[in-house]
């Protein structure tokens, strides 16, 4: 049995946020660099650039562009176990409270899911929840079924 692992960093909102990004939980690359999408092959921060045109070179300016873009990122699972970093390991999820941050951040009006993990724990645990939803394709170089620019042309559309 693997051990529990909790979600090793906050959310990233601002008082203006519109869209919440939610992943699932963070790669191991992630908790080794104590930030978001941190794997090195991990299209997430590439498609942002390319979709708002901020530059994402360092943690400030990832930072800069999601607060000048009014998005804000988050994960759907507070805690779990896990054999790596493929969503399919997850096991023993624990979801975050997203009614309590919703009413605490209620500027966000669209919620944005990187991959169907994500998307399928909302629907399980949130599907009261009256707010616009939408799916992004997932930013993992391991989804390769879809070249980085049809992601993006994705992103630009929903986000």
């Amino acid at each position: 049995m693997n051990e529990q692992l909790e979600h090793p960093f906050n959310p990233i909102v601002f008082k203006d946020t519109e869209v919440l990004i939610l992943g699932s939980f963070p790669s191991i690359k992630s908790f080794e660099n104590n930030f978001y999408y941190a794997h090195p092959r991990n299209q997430f921060w590439k498609i942002l650039h390319a979709v708002t045109h901020y530059p994402v070179n360092n943690r400030d300016q990832k930072i800069w562009l999601l607060k000048e873009a009014k998005f804000g990122l988050w994960d759907m699972i507070k805690a779990c176990s896990r054999e790596n970093s493929l969503d399919s390991s997850l096991e023993d999820e624990e979801v975050n409270d997203l009614d309590t941050f919703l009413e605490a951040n209620p500027s966000i009006i669209k919620l944005a899911f990187t991959g169907k993990k994500a998307e399928a724990l909302f629907k399980t645990h949130f599907a009261h929840l009256e707010i616009e939803t939408v799916y992004l394709p997932s930013p993992s170089s391991a989804y390769a079924k879809m070249k980085i620019e049809d992601k993006v042309k994705i992103y630009k559309e929903q986000l």
